[in-house]
């Protein structure tokens, strides 16, 4: 109930979808973000991310979408960096990570305790004090439909484990060069452990 009353507030409150009399006239993912001012953060890092495209195509697709107040909650200088060409591939990882092959309703969403992400690594998926939770995202709204998927609005930016990981690398890098050295060094032996049991 908490969450139905919550997507009617939401969208009774933002316009999130143009009305239209054929479902062939529905606008897509993109098409949708970029209608709302709520969203113009992620619109202009798909544009930066080259993935414009990408989502405007036939999918279907299920994004969890952030606000502006999402990106917000990131360093400034995190968001700063990602939208720089230099670090195109990481962008495009952590929005891509955002997005799931497949249209998944907040029905299905709620059978499931993970979801492979087009990035590439699981995204959880959980039940929280009445939220649907994605990591450590709540959905503020859900259910939105596109012509090409369905979106679900999330309060704050996933990151790819895989990211986290190397930025914390390099900030340990920064403060301690040889200690960070010897963590990557277990890392990468423990890897090769999991990847090729015959070492153990």
């Amino acid at each position: 109930m908490k969450i139905i009353k919550t997507l009617a507030c939401f969208l009774l409150a933002v316009p999130l979808m143009a009305t239209a009399d054929s479902y062939s006239m529905k606008k897509d993912i993109v098409d949708v973000a970029a209608g709302n001012e709520s969203f113009s953060t992620l619109v202009t890092a798909l544009k930066a991310a080259d993935l414009v495209g990408a989502l405007q195509g036939d999918g279907p697709y299920t994004v969890f979408a952030p606000t502006n107040d999402a990106f917000a909650k990131l360093p400034e200088e995190t968001l700063a960096d990602l939208l720089k060409p230099e670090n195109k591939k990481d962008l495009q990882a952590v929005l891509t990570y955002h997005v799931v092959a497949g249209k998944v309703d907040a029905k299905t969403a709620m059978g499931l305790t993970a979801a492979p992400s087009l990035q590439g690594e699981n995204i959880a998926i959980s039940l929280a004090g009445g939220n649907v939770m994605i990591n450590q995202a709540t959905v503020v709204a859900a259910d939105v439909d596109a012509r090409n998927g369905i979106i679900h609005v999330i309060d704050t930016v996933i990151l790819p484990p895989s990211l986290q990981q190397a930025a914390e690398i390099n900030r340990m890098t920064e403060d301690n060069p040889t200690a960070a050295g010897a963590n990557q060094q277990t890392f990468n032996m423990n890897w090769e452990k999991i990847q090729n049991p015959t070492l153990n």
